[in-house]
């Protein structure tokens, strides 16, 4: 990103548009060609949601069995992301990685090679700034307009609909999908021109894994300390030391699934972001850099398929004391 552009994001980051919605489409609400690329943990849920709002829904994934839930209730499967690109107007994709959005979007039978000139790529996933950048300027090359939404709350509030959007691009080209972003999320946040929904969903994401570390200090403080854990949670949910991430992964932690449906290498890759920004902006981040040190220790210990939450137990095993309390669910709802 050169200077200008990153001047240019300033101004957009001090105020954001807000749409809302309550999981119905409304009357006034046409359906439209929709395509959905990338059915993991988020994605599918997210595809789900514009299905249930009446639109037509086209979708792929490396594993079709991923699909099936969606097929049964009247989507239609593409073999590839041009497939998709070519039976819809506007394509969302939701994939885990840089070099996948890359391959996606722009290979031989990639999302490009299909949408038609007047198309619209709406990319939910957390992607690199300079890539989201690059990536639509290739777009633009091709008549194809994009807007970046990544998404925040967590898996269970993208089954409800009630999923956090985070929006960047240009005011008309938002203008003329609010209506159908709102019908994966509530709220949707306009957070300027493209690349400010990077910025600002990884700044999220790294409050986060800070805050996730941090309760389970908290927790094996309180259990050392020969507290009753379930009072404890409570206690610190009803404080002012609550935090989202203490009402939802701290019960997982607690009943000792840890599953909140989110990657220890995904964790590993958005504070590698955040640490880039940290560089690029000129911001000391002495809080993400330990916390993505503990994390790059969980990954080593655990794998990078482990759920982030996993992070905790580092701490467990260093000290021999596990964190569990009865009547805590395997699964946030």
């Amino acid at each position: 990103m050169n200077q200008s552009e990153s001047q240019g994001l300033n101004p957009s980051l001090a105020r954001c548009s807000v749409s809302h919605h309550n999981g119905a489409m409304s009357a006034a609400t046409t359906p439209r060609r929709v395509g959905y690329i990338g059915l993991g943990n988020l994605g599918f849920h997210l595809a789900h949601s514009l299905l249930k709002a009446g639109h037509t829904l086209t979708v792929t994934d490396i594993n079709k069995e991923l699909a099936e839930p969606l097929l049964a209730a009247g989507a239609q499967w593409a073999d590839t992301a041009k497939g998709v690109a070519e039976a819809s107007d506007v394509v969302f994709t939701c994939l885990p990685s840089p070099q996948v959005i890359d391959r996606v979007v722009t290979g031989p039978d990639g999302l490009l090679a299909g949408l038609a000139a007047g198309g619209t790529w709406i990319d939910n996933s957390t992607n690199d700034q300079e890539e989201t950048l690059r990536l639509a300027a290739l777009c633009a090359e091709h008549g194809v307009r994009m807007l970046e939404s990544p998404v925040t709350g967590g898996v269970h509030k993208a089954a409800a609909g009630d999923i956090t959007v985070l929006v960047g691009g240009d005011e008309d080209l938002y203008e003329e999908h609010a209506e159908l972003l709102a019908t994966i999320g509530n709220p949707v946040l306009h957070m300027g021109p493209l690349g400010s929904a990077a910025v600002i969903k990884v700044i999220t994401n790294m409050l986060a894994f800070i805050h996730l570390v941090a309760a389970g200090e908290a927790l094996m403080l309180a259990k050392r300390g020969g507290l009753d854990l379930t009072k404890s949670f409570e206690a610190i949910l009803n404080s002012s030391g609550n935090s989202f991430v203490h009402e939802t992964e701290s019960q997982v932690i607690l009943n000792g699934s840890y599953n909140i449906n989110f990657t220890m290498d995904l964790a590993v890759k958005d504070l590698g972001f955040a640490m880039e920004f940290g560089r690029r902006f000129g911001v000391p981040l002495d809080l993400a850099g330990s916390t993505m040190q503990t994390f790059i220790r969980a990954r080593s210990q655990y794998g990078g398929s482990a759920w982030s939450s996993q992070v905790v137990k580092l701490l467990e095993d260093a000290l021999d004391t596990d964190l569990r309390a009865p009547g805590f669910p395997e699964e946030l709802q």
